[in-house]
C-alpha cells in the first residue's frame, strides 16, 4: 500500500494514518541501509537551488514554448513534493518552494525514465507526497501550455515520515491549523499569504517610521516592576537577583526614560505580556509598537497614526479600500475624532443622561453590570460614561474613529487638558468595532506623576489588579526634565487582522497560545 497519488479522478478512500507512517519509515530504514552500503546518502544536504518556481514564472512564463524549447534554460529547484501522477515510463510531480506570487511557489517536473535513469526512476514512483525533492533539468512548456521542468535528474533529500493531509479535504479542525500551523503553511496557500502580508506590513512600519526620524530601540523584557498599562501580569523569579521579575506589560515607561536622555524619536516592535483572557481578539503574548516623539502632542499623534496605518495597508495589500467579514473598511478618507461624550451623543440614545450618573448606573444594571463586580455607585461620572461608552458605543465605531478626552483617573500616564480638567489629552483609535491604538501627551510633572502613582496603589490595595505600580525611578527621571512628548502604542496584531480579514487573532499569529495538549 503507498499513499502516493494516482491519476484518478476520484478522492481516494481514506487510509489508516499508522499504517502509512509505518510503511513511510520502512522506505527511510531503506535509505539508511544504503548508505551503510555506500550507495546514497539518506539526508543529502548538498544540493542547492539555482531558482524558484516564481522567479522561472516571472522570466519564463510568458515566453512562446518554440521561443523557450530555443533558450535551452537549464536550472535547479527543489522543495515539498505536493502532487504525483505515475504514468507508466513518464511521470510528473508538482514541488512547491518558499517563493510566492501567481505560481503559489509551486512549479511541475517531468520525469521520465530515459533520462534520469530507469532504476531512479523506479524508486521515484515510491517515493512520497511531502517529501522533499531536487530536481534539475530544461525549462520547458508543455501542450497544455503549462510551464515546466523536463528533469535530467531527481534526487530525494529528505524523507517524509508524515502523509499530508489529503488534498480533497485539507485541515478541517481549525485547532490542528493553529497546533500544526508547519502543516497548515504547507497545506493552504491563503494562510501563508496572509502571514507574507504580515511581514510585508511590519517591514513596512519600520521602514516608515524611520523615514520619519525615529530610532528602534530594544528594551526589557524581564521587569522589576510591571508598569506601563493596566494589566495583571506574568509573574517569575530571578535565581541570581534572587527577586521577583515581571514579563513586560508595556515597555511605555522605558521609552520615555530614553526620552529623558536625549533621544527625541524612539519606537519598538515587540512583545508584550498580559495574564489575561484568550479570545479571538487577544493573545497573551502579543506584538505592539510603541513609539514617542518630543515635542509632540495627542493631536500630532493622531495625524501621524492615520498616516501610518495608510502605509501599512498600501504595504500589506496595495490598497485602502478594504472589506473585513464582509463589510467595507475605507481607510483613504479623514480618521474621525470624536470625544467620548460625543459618540455616546451620536451612537446612542442617552441623551441629557450621560451626563448624570444615577442614570448611567440605571443603565449599566440593565446591560448586566453588578455593584459587587463593577462598584457603579462608588464610580465617578466620568468612570461611568467611559464604562456606558465601552458597552454601547465601541462596536458601533466601525470605520475609523479616534476617541479622544479620557478621564484623568483611568489614564494614570497621560497629560491632564489644560483648558478641560479632569480629561486628558488622550484618543483610542478604533476601527471595525476594536480598539486599535492608544495614544496621548505624555505627563512630564514628576509632582503630578508622584501623586498618580499614589491613586494607584491605593487602588491595587482596595483590591484592583490592574492597578499599577509605583515606579520610583521612572518618577526620578521625570524629575531630571522630560520635554513636552507624545506617545503611542499601535496593537500589530489586531492591525493585521484588519488587514488580512482575519476573523481571530489566532490566525495571524504563527504560533498562538494554546491550552496544552491532553
Amino acid at each position: 500500500m503507498s499513499d502516493t497519488t494516482t491519476a484518478a479522478a476520484q478522492a481516494p478512500a481514506p487510509q489508516d494514518e499508522n499504517q502509512l507512517i509505518l510503511e513511510r519509515r520502512e522506505k527511510l530504514k531503506a535509505l539508511r541501509q544504503a548508505q551503510q552500503d555506500g550507495k546514497g546518502v539518506a539526508f543529502p544536504n548538498d544540493f542547492q537551488p539555482s531558482h524558484k518556481a516564481e522567479q522561472l514564472f516571472a522570466e519564463y512564463d510568458a515566453h512562446a514554448t518554440e521561443i523557450l524549447a530555443g533558450m535551452n534554460v537549464t536550472v535547479k529547484v527543489a522543495g515539498r513534493m505536493m502532487l504525483k501522477r505515475v504514468m507508466g515510463k513518464a511521470s510528473f510531480c508538482t514541488l512547491q518552494d518558499a517563493s510566492f506570487g501567481s505560481s503559489g511557489g509551486r512549479i511541475q517536473i517531468y520525469v521520465k525514465g530515459e533520462d534520469v535513469g530507469e532504476e531512479l526512476y523506479a524508486a521515484f514512483k515510491h517515493w512520497d507526497l511531502g517529501d522533499i525533492v531536487a530536481a534539475e533539468g530544461l525549462v520547458f512548456k508543455t501542450r497544455t501550455g503549462e510551464l515546466s521542468i523536463h528533469a535530467s535528474s531527481v534526487r530525494l533529500l529528505t524523507k517524509s515520515l508524515r502523509p499530508m493531509p489529503d488534498k480533497f479535504h485539507g485541515i478541517n479542525d481549525q485547532e490542528v491549523k493553529y497546533r500544526q500551523r508547519y502543516v497548515d503553511l504547507m497545506t493552504d496557500e491563503s494562510s501563508r499569504k496572509r502571514f507574507v502580508a504580515r511581514s510585508k506590513a511590519v517591514s513596512g512600519i519600520r521602514d516608515f517610521m524611520v523615514q520619519h526620524g525615529f530610532l528602534e530601540v530594544e528594551t526589557p523584557m524581564l521587569h522589576p516592576i510591571p508598569g506601563g498599562a493596566n494589566a495583571k501580569p506574568f509573574t517569575t523569579h530571578h535565581n541570581a537577583l534572587d527577586q521577583q521579575m515581571f514579563l513586560r506589560i508595556a515597555p511605555e515607561l522605558y521609552l520615555k526614560r530614553l526620552i529623558v536622555g536625549g533621544f527625541d524619536r524612539v519606537f519598538e516592535i515587540n512583545r508584550n505580556f498580559r495574564n489575561e483572557g484568550i479570545s479571538v481578539r487577544h493573545n497573551p503574548e502579543f506584538t505592539m509598537m510603541e513609539f514617542y516623539a518630543a515635542y509632540w502632542n495627542y493631536q500630532d499623534l493622531m495625524t501621524f497614526t492615520e498616516q501610518l496605518v495608510r502605509d501599512a495597508a498600501i504595504k500589506a495589500g496595495d490598497s485602502l479600500q478594504l472589506s473585513y467579514g464582509g463589510k467595507p473598511v475605507d481607510l483613504s478618507k479623514p480618521f474621525e475624532r470624536l470625544t467620548i461624550l460625543e459618540a455616546i451623543a451620536k451612537y446612542t440614545e442617552a441623551g441629557e443622561g450621560a451626563y448624570n450618573a444615577e442614570w448611567l448606573i440605571n443603565a449599566l444594571r440593565k446591560l448586566g453590570h453588578t455593584e459587587a463586580k463593577h462598584h457603579l455607585s462608588t464610580r465617578s461620572l466620568a468612570s461611568l460614561q467611559v464604562l456606558y461608552f465601552e458597552e454601547t458605543v465601541e462596536d458601533k465605531l466601525w470605520q475609523p474613529t479616534f476617541i479622544c478626552e479620557h478621564p484623568v483617573e483611568i489614564s494614570p500616564l497621560a497629560r491632564e487638558s489644560d483648558t478641560k480638567p479632569g480629561v486628558t489629552e488622550r484618543f483610542e483609535l478604533y476601527i471595525t468595532g476594536r480598539e486599535f491604538g492608544n495614544g496621548f501627551s505624555e505627563l512630564n510633572d514628576a509632582e503630578d506623576q508622584a501623586a498618580r502613582f499614589k491613586a494607584q496603589v491605593d487602588a491595587k490595595d482596595s483590591g484592583d489588579d490592574e492597578a499599577m505600580h509605583f515606579d520610583h525611578d521612572f518618577v526620578r527621571a521625570l524629575e531630571y526634565g522630560m520635554p513636552p512628548t507624545g506617545g503611542c502604542g499601535i496593537g500589530i496584531d489586531r492591525l493585521m487582522m484588519l488587514l488580512t480579514d482575519s476573523a481571530s487573532i489566532r490566525d495571524i499569529i504563527l504560533f498562538p497560545a494554546l491550552r496544552r495538549e491532553a
